[in-house]
C-alpha cells in the first residue's frame, strides 16, 4: 500500500498517467524483469491468463519492488477479489461490470468493514495487520471494466460510484458487444465512456497493446494505458528473430 505498491494510485490521484505492463503467461521470472523497468503498474491477468496461485504469489512479491501489482480477477466475486488482495496486490481490475450496483459490490469486496465486506486474513496482510488495515482504507485501487452494451448504458452511474478509482475499457469485448450495432461504433462508445468519467471526476483507462497505442490514448486523456503485454512481446520477438535468421540464411546461400 506504500512505496512502489501505491505508485499507480498515487499517480492517478495526482492527475498523472499510469503506464502499465500486462502479464498473462504465468511467469514470475517475467514479473521480475518487468519490475526492473520502472513501470507504474504490472497487471496480472487471472481472467484469461495462465497464472496459478503459487506463481501469482511469487510474481506479486517481485513486482512490489518497483511497481504496483494489480490483478485482473476472473469475475466480480468477493472471494476472488479478497484472494488477490491477500496475496499482496495493490488493487484489482474487475471485469464485466454492468451496473452501479455491481460496481459498488466490487468496491465493497475490496475493503474491510465498516466500508466493505472483505474478510481479514492472508499471510502478507497479517504480517502487520493494523498497519495494513489503515493503509488499505485509502490505498487499495479498485477498477471496474466496461465491456458490454449494458455497461455503456449505465456508464454515468458506474463512474459516479464512490470508491471506484478507475473505469477501465476492455475494447476487445466491447467491440464484440457492438458488432451488430450500426449506430454505435467502438470509437464512439470509447468516447462516451471517457466523457462520463470526466464528468464524474474519475480516471479512465483502456487496454492498449503497444507503446504507440498507449501514447495515442494518453494524449486523448486516458489515465491508465498498457505499454504492451507479454504474449504480444513474446510472439513478435520470436517472429522477428525467426524472420531475421531465415533472411540471413538466404543471403548466405545466395
Amino acid at each position: 500500500m506504500t512505496g512502489a505498491s501505491g505508485k499507480a494510485l498515487s499517480r492517478l490521484g495526482a492527475g498523472e498517467t499510469v503506464f502499465a505492463l500486462w502479464l498473462s503467461l504465468g511467469s514470475p521470472q517475467l514479473a521480475e524483469l518487468a519490475a526492473e523497468l520502472d513501470a507504474d503498474a504490472i497487471v496480472f491477468d487471472l481472467q484469461h491468463g495462465c497464472w496459478d496461485r503459487p506463481g501469482l504469489s511469487a510474481a506479486i512479491a517481485l513486482a512490489m519492488r518497483g511497481a504496483t501489482p494489480l490483478v485482473r480477477v476472473a469475475a466480480n466475486r468477493p472471494d476472488l477479489i479478497g484472494q488477490a488482495l491477500d496475496l499482496g496486490a495493490g488493487g484489482v481490475i474487475v471485469p464485466l461490470v454492468d451496473s452501479a450496483e455491481e460496481a459498488a459490490a466490487a468496491v465493497a469486496a475490496a475493503h474491510y468493514p465498516p466500508f466493505g465486506c472483505r474478510s481479514g486474513g492472508g499471510m502478507r496482510p497479517l504480517a502487520d495487520f493494523d498497519g495494513y488495515l489503515a493503509a488499505s482504507r485509502h490505498g487499495t485501487l479498485v477498477s471496474v471494466m466496461i465491456e458490454t452494451r449494458e455497461a455503456l448504458r449505465n456508464i454515468a452511474a458506474i463512474a459516479a460510484v464512490p470508491g471506484v478509482d478507475l473505469v477501465f475499457i476492455g475494447p476487445g469485448d466491447l467491440a464484440l458487444a457492438l458488432a451488430e450495432d450500426a449506430d454505435m461504433t467502438l470509437e464512439r462508445a470509447i468516447g462516451l465512456v471517457l466523457a462520463a468519467c470526466d464528468g464524474a471526476g474519475k480516471a479512465c483507462g483502456i487496454f492498449t497493446g503497444s507503446a504507440e497505442a498507449a501514447r495515442e490514448r494518453a494524449g486523448q486523456g486516458f489515465r491508465f494505458v498498457v505499454a504492451s503485454d507479454d504474449i504480444r512481446l513474446a510472439r513478435e520477438g520470436l517472429r522477428e528473430a525467426l524472420a531475421a535468421a531465415r533472411a540471413t540464411g538466404s543471403a548466405v546461400a545466395s
